[in-house]
């Protein structure tokens, strides 16, 4: 059904092939569109994005460590640490 494609990174110019693989797994997701991106390209820009984020420091509300979070927290709402955090989502 799916067949590997070329495609050309709108920020490098390089080619990269779109797998059939990646195809089916942006089907699944609902993605309509093809990546614009190599993947060096998606990686550098991922890490650029998560660099220049601010982070907030506060108290995790189960373990009462140190919780580093994205955004700033509101005064009554629990946050939590990653470790708290993953083991609350699992």
């Amino acid at each position: 059904m799916y067949e590997d494609k070329t495609l050309v990174c709108v920020d490098c110019g390089n080619e990269f092939v779109f797998t059939a693989g990646e195809q089916e797994f942006y089907a699944q997701k609902g993605f309509e569109n093809e990546p614009k991106r190599c993947p060096e390209c998606r990686a550098a820009n991922k890490t650029r994005k998560r660099a220049a984020r601010e982070f907030f420091i506060g108290v995790c509300a189960e373990c009462g460590g140190e919780a580093k979070v994205p955004f700033n927290p509101t005064e009554g709402q629990p946050i939590y640490c990653s470790d708290c955090f993953a083991k609350r989502r699992a």
